[in-house]
């Protein structure tokens, strides 16, 4: 009996010792600059088009690289670059807005982190700025949604303006893609409408955002299924 529990002893004290073995998994960064929603002016000029813009971020805990990824809204064209440093270049065209985002990874985690999403013009030659493309938040593209108990779903999405001179947002949304149909427009405080829907029905739509000087913005083609 007593062989018995000192053999049980040992055994819990191996446990206890041994630990957790998990490598820690990688934490999402800061980002720093280009600030968020705002116009960057501190490239350096390459051309009449490009210029160089440095990108900066905070160091995140456990990461030992990071993927900058920059995706030019007015063609959707993505940048991406890997580094283990906490700033990387890159040359962007001018007088167009971007959304830019760092991912965090760790060679002995099978994970990874994201950061925030931000929005930033690249100053050109322009002394006003269209809105920038609304980004749609729910329903996701994709996603398989229910009705709520009077048959509708709201639709939801951010906008954002270098100048803070929204008017409106105007969306679209019907059966065929692109959407045609205009489900009206809100205020610039306003960024969520309920439409009425279908079971088994796959929907599309976009909301294009107007400012006080008649500049648009198109956010992009969204699809949906509601179940």
């Amino acid at each position: 009996m007593m062989k018995n529990i000192v053999g049980i002893l040992f055994l819990a004290f191996l446990v206890s010792c041994g630990g957790d073995d998990t490598p820690p998994a990688p934490e999402a960064t800061n980002l720093i600059f280009p600030e968020e929603n705002s116009e960057c002016t501190t490239g350096t000029s390459l051309s009449e088009t490009l210029s160089q813009v440095t990108f900066r971020w905070g160091a995140a805990n456990h990461a030992e690289r990071y993927a900058l990824n920059v995706v030019n809204l007015e063609t959707n064209s993505p940048q991406n670059l890997t580094t283990t440093a906490t700033s990387a270049s890159l040359s962007i065209a001018k007088g167009a807005p971007f959304a830019w985002t760092v991912m965090s990874f760790n060679s002995d985690s099978d994970e990874s982190a994201v950061s925030e999403t931000w929005l930033f013009y690249n100053a050109g030659s322009e002394t006003t700025y269209a809105p920038f493309p609304a980004q749609l938040v729910s329903p996701e593209s994709g996603e398989t949604v229910i009705m709520d108990i009077a048959n509708e779903v709201t639709l939801e999405w951010d906008g954002a303006d270098v100048d803070n001179d929204i008017d409106t947002f105007q969306v679209f949304f019907s059966e065929t893609n692109p959407p045609t149909t205009t489900l009206g427009t809100t205020d610039a405080s306003t960024m969520q409408m309920s439409v009425g829907v279908t079971s088994g029905v796959v929907y599309y739509w976009k909301v294009v955002t107007t400012d006080l000087e008649g500049n648009t913005s198109d956010s992009g083609v969204f699809d949906f299924k509601v179940f």
